[in-house]
């Protein structure tokens, strides 16, 4: 998180064309390069690198121990971004590596609240935050705030040297990697990562911070940044990588508001949020593709992108429990100014901390949102009984299957190929069995004036249980790259007619869809009606009377579209009085052909100004049906996405309880997921036709994990 310095992204839509000596070097001067150039310093080709290859097949790492990384633009990213997660997954002694790519120097003010403007002192700045994350880290672990940590100097890729500070209790273990990069540019003081991930002629230096061990300057362009980010996720084996968000949502706002909003322009997050996180996908892809060269095996791991000022804009999604555990982290972290914590440099971060994260109207730390929300794996019956999984790992797409039927143990992953891939998949079946699946292609990720653009991609099984077709691209909604960074995840569903509807939230907050006839002709890409701005995670369910519904939670209503009759195209139904939804609505059908919704909705609390964001979700579950009537209510208390099956009285559902741990409500019971693997995002929900319901997860080694009621532990 940083709230200081904001600069628009714009990320390039074609190759630059060639330039003379004279017209590059004003164009990076006027780019605030760091860099100065002569007439025979002409910037070198950049490097390409090696490129993933979609075919499937390639052999995958059979990593199992857990470890998660973390690649943050500035200190306390993790912290407002990507809690409770962390929290539980650290709570369960997966160790942890944070990457923190900038210095986090800012303007290098310090203020404490209530006190005199300091002088600006960047080197002192960046130690105070770092300061503030060893308490954060060192409380994180049951430990007291002032705990001694281990500080010393790691070599990266390349040679460079980077300060680590490292605090282990126990099994548990958190090693922080300060890279150090400075936040701005020294011409023109522009953001400097925004511009190193665009401009291929510029280097940008690193902050020498108070107290560190390390004492000498380096500097950084694009392909070393990628390289070092390479080299650390080659050398730590991550089985989970979190990032932020590197596609945020077009969001329009005057320069005022916009100031105020700490934004970059035309995109609801930070810029250096955004190239942060590009560069970590962009280095998860060399990752992959530099392991499996040579007939090496695929890295093992798991992603997740988390989104930033994103919740500034939304219904706050966590109850007031879990938002003040969340926020309680961020006291240690802020620190203040008359604790004697031992560094030189301060004891925090003076602006945050306290009650400063509940207070600040802007609300960044009362969401948790994944920016590919969905369950982590997708399941299907194969002909032989056993159950099949689909997920991306390696950032591919991959096929775990039982090792006997209903005995809910998983053999090895077989590679389907496909990346890199978004990490939440798409799926639905066909009348005789064979599956489709669905993806979030980042068919280009590369800064420099490269190619930045994704694509929807299909795998259709050649039969059931079976073997697969080749990939297919499905195109775009969205006509130009830019915009369609910003297309969500993939959700489809068959008719009962043969029919496969396929949905994606689009650059405009919209839905747009394509349709699967039964002879395997696709229709083009179409907007759906209604000026309807939703979230992405779509819920999509097939009434009694074989039509499609299609739900989405917006900012003040659940919006949702259907069909008058199978075979039609989905119409907007306006008009309904359903309230927001903080989170993914779970929907269940009706034998009379009615549909009911199941989610969690913001508390009632009084705005002080039309902009205060300070909202937080209740815990309790409300159920509505589809036109709007409030249902009685199901004792369900928790936070996060549903997933719901069966008859609307009768329903079982799933999600996590006010402690993060996965719950499910069965013929009438609340059971509680007490051991095992915590689960990533969310898990996914399986009933069959004899009323067998089983619980699939993704752990932290990156491995599913089955859960049925009664049964107190996981099958790994």
């Amino acid at each position: 998180m940083e709230d200081r310095a904001v600069s628009g992204l714009r990320p390039s839509r074609s190759r630059p064309r060639r330039r003379s000596i004279v017209a590059a070097i004003g164009a990076l001067a006027a780019a605030g390069s760091a860099t100065a150039l002569t007439s025979c310093s002409v910037p070198a080709p950049r490097r390409t690198g090696p490129v993933t290859d979609p075919a499937p097949g390639i052999a995958i790492s059979d990593s199992r121990p857990a470890r998660l990384m973390q690649i943050l633009a500035h200190p306390d990213d993790d912290l407002y971004f990507m809690n409770p997660d962390t929290q539980r997954m650290l709570d369960s002694g997966v160790p942890l590596v944070c990457v923190y790519v900038t210095a986090g120097e800012a303007n290098g003010v310090n203020k404490a609240p209530g006190r005199p403007r300091p002088a600006a002192d960047k080197s002192a700045y960046s130690s105070a935050r770092h300061q503030g994350l060893r308490q954060a880290y060192a409380t994180l672990l049951g430990l007291p705030k002032y705990t001694e940590w281990q500080k010393g100097v790691t070599t990266l890729r390349g040679g460079r040297r980077a300060e680590i500070n490292s605090l282990a209790v126990g099994p548990r273990r958190v090693d922080l990697i300060y890279l150090n990069l400075a936040m701005h540019t020294t011409r023109h003081a522009r953001l400097g990562m925004p511009n190193l991930w665009r401009d291929r002629a510029l280097d940008l230096p690193t902050v020498v911070a108070d107290d560190s061990p390390v004492r000498r300057i380096e500097s950084y362009d694009y392909d070393r940044l990628v390289d070092v980010l390479v080299g650390l996720m080659d050398r730590y084996r991550p089985t989970v990588v979190q990032t932020l968000d590197p596609d945020p949502d077009i969001q329009y706002s005057d320069e005022v508001t916009r100031k105020k909003d700490s934004e970059q322009r035309g995109y609801s997050d930070h810029g250096d949020h955004t190239a942060v996180a590009s560069f970590s996908w962009a280095a998860m892809a060399r990752w992959v593709a530099e392991s499996a060269r040579d007939g090496g095996e695929i890295p093992a791991f798991v992603a997740t992108s988390f989104r930033g000022y994103y919740n500034r804009h939304w219904p706050k999604n966590l109850p007031d429990g879990v938002l003040r555990q969340k926020a309680g982290h961020l006291v240690p972290y802020g620190g203040e100014a008359d604790w004697s914590c031992g560094n030189s440099g301060g004891c925090g971060d003076y602006n945050v901390g306290g009650e400063r994260p509940l207070t600040n109207k802007k609300g960044w730390v009362r969401s948790t949102h994944y920016r590919y929300p969905g369950p982590r794996t997708a399941l299907a019956a194969e002909p032989d009984g056993r159950l099949a999984a689909y997920g991306v790992l390696g950032l591919r797409a991959v096929r775990w299957r039982e090792t006997e039927a209903g005995s809910g143990r998983w053999g090895q992953p077989s590679d389907l190929g496909g990346g890199p891939l978004a990490p939440t998949l798409g799926a639905t079946a066909l009348g005789d069995g064979r599956q489709l699946l669905f993806a979030l292609r980042f068919s280009a990720i590369s800064g420099h004036g490269g190619n930045n653009a994704r694509e929807i991609v299909l795998l259709e099984q050649r039969s059931a249980g079976g073997p697969f077709l080749a990939w297919r691209g499905l195109g775009n909604p969205e006509r130009h790259d830019d915009r369609g960074r910003r297309i969500g995840v993939p959700v489809a569903v068959t008719a009962p007619d043969g029919r496969v509807h396929l949905f994606v939230r689009n650059a405009d907050k919209g839905v747009s869809t394509r349709v699967r006839e039964t002879d395997g002709r696709w229709s083009g890409w179409r907007a759906l009606d209604g000026s309807a701005e939703i979230q992405d995670g779509l819920t999509t369910v097939v009434d009694a009377a074989g039509r499609v519904h299609l739900f989405g939670a917006g900012f003040a209503t659940v919006h949702h579209w259907s069909q008058d009759a199978p075979g039609l195209p989905l119409g907007h139904r306006p008009g309904g009085h359903l309230p927001a939804a903080v989170d993914t609505p779970a929907a269940l059908a009706r034998a009379d052909g009615s549909v009911h919704l199941l989610y969690r909705t913001e508390r009632t609390w009084k705005r002080t100004a039309p902009r205060d964001s300070r909202g937080s979700a209740s815990p309790a579950l409300t159920r509505f049906s589809s036109d709007g009537r409030l249902l009685p209510a199901v004792r369900f208390d928790g936070y996060g996405p549903l997933a719901a099956a069966g008859d609307p009285e009768r329903a079982v559902l799933l999600g996590l309880d006010l402690r993060g741990r996965v719950q499910l409500r069965h013929e009438g019971r609340l059971l509680t997921r007490t051991a095992g693997a915590v689960a990533l995002d969310t898990p996914t929900l399986d009933v069959t036709p004899a009323g067998e319901v089983k619980v699939v997860g993704m752990g932290p080694d990156a491995h599913p994990w089955t859960w049925s009621p009664g049964r107190t532990t996981a099958s790994g």
